[in-house]
């Protein structure tokens, strides 16, 4: 029987939660699909960039993440907290960024309360209430996610309709452990998934791009003496609107800005990892401890999945295109199994074309350990 989702998502048990939403019918729609041969693999982009650009806005912390073909992953912490402490200025600039309020509330913005008659102003502090319960609610935060990535992609198909298959799937991360596991799990999901053969491979993944800006992450914390506070991008007030007719408040209220605005959005950094940090507040491990860690589990078969990250090459086994196992295999045994001469399958060839001979003592063992084209 399913839960209602105030039982899923309890904020006083754990900040902390795994979600997934998937495309619907499981259609490949952010990949190749098999049946027309359309690529819609850009689309992953648009879900990595916008995911980013709301935690930005919420007070929603993203650890880890994996845009897939037909589906999506996201560990993710709440900071209700810190959305609690933003005033009312703080709340309308960051609702405002995603959505249309009322009038009274960009006039605010626009030119302060003095603008405002008292009932005009009551309705703004209403509306602030409102908007600071909304900017920690992680089902806002996925609802406003999907709906701009469903918006984007109908448009540019040209259809209407659903594009998720449904409300998202959460699950509660309750300790040290768990955030762990989910993390690995979300992090390896293309390598499971035999879309990619290493961490720095695993496109639009937290993994990976970690990985890629792990220099420009590191500096910033260790000018900050190690504070772990997320930085957020600077938020401006929207432009004062004409007065909308429409006497429906809610409608008004909940209408999702232009597409063209949000991708104005800047996205923010992901979680930073802290060992010495509490679980509530941070990361609570070193990230050379978990890169390690993830690597090892992706070398390991996993029982259920077939892909796995393969063994360590060295790099000048890779750019010569030789391959690891058989060169060990064949280094002690050259002499013997080459014979007088040694080269890849195409000098081999090329040498017996050369001399007009049919056949090449070692061509089989070529074959083995130079099967790959040099890089």
């Amino acid at each position: 029987m399913a839960q209602p989702r105030h039982e899923l998502i309890s904020l006083s048990e754990t900040p902390w939660y795994h979600v997934v939403s998937r495309c619907v019918r499981r259609a490949f729609l952010c990949g190749r699909d098999q049946l027309t041969g359309m690529n819609y693999g850009h689309r992953r982009g648009w879900i990595e960039e916008r995911m980013l650009a709301l935690s930005g806005i919420f007070a929603i912390d993203i650890a880890a993440y994996a845009v897939m073909s037909n589906h999506y992953h996201i560990v993710l912490r709440v900071d209700a907290g810190r959305g609690l402490d933003w005033g009312v200025d703080e709340t309308l600039k960051r609702w405002t960024q995603l959505f249309n309020g009322p009038s009274s509330v960009q006039r605010y913005l626009a030119g302060g309360p003095e603008q405002l008659s008292a009932a005009e102003m009551a309705q703004v502090e209403e509306c602030a209430e409102l908007y600071r319960a909304r900017l920690h609610d992680l089902s806002w935060f996925m609802r406003v996610l999907n709906e701009s990535i469903a918006r984007q992609a109908n448009q540019e198909d040209g259809v209407k309709g659903r594009f998720w298959e449904g409300r998202f799937k959460s699950q509660a991360l309750l300790d040290e452990q768990a955030l762990l596991a989910a993390m690995a799990y979300v992090d390896l999901n293309p390598v499971r998934a035999r879309v990619a053969q290493d961490l720095q491979s695993c496109e639009f993944t937290g993994i990976a791009r970690r990985i890629r800006n792990v220099t420009r992450e590191l500096a910033p914390q260790r000018n900050s003496g190690g504070d772990t506070a997320k930085s957020q991008p600077q938020l401006t007030p929207l432009p004062a609107a004409r007065s909308s007719s429409r006497a429906d408040h809610t409608a008004e209220t909940n209408r999702l800005r232009s597409e063209r605005h949000l991708k104005s959005l800047q996205p923010a950094p992901l979680m930073p990892f802290s060992p010495a940090a509490r679980f509530e507040t941070a990361i609570p491990f070193a990230f050379a401890d978990y890169l390690e860690l993830v690597d090892i589990l992706g070398r390991c078969l996993h029982p259920m999945k077939r892909g796995r990250i393969p063994e360590k090459t060295p790099r000048l086994l890779l750019q010569m295109g030789m391959e690891t196992e058989a060169f060990v295999n064949q280094s002690a045994n050259m002499l013997k199994t080459f014979g007088p001469v040694i080269g890849t399958p195409e000098t081999l060839c090329k040498l017996a074309l050369r001399q007009r001979k049919q056949r090449v003592r070692g061509i089989r063992v070529a074959r083995a350990v130079f099967s790959n084209k040099a890089a």
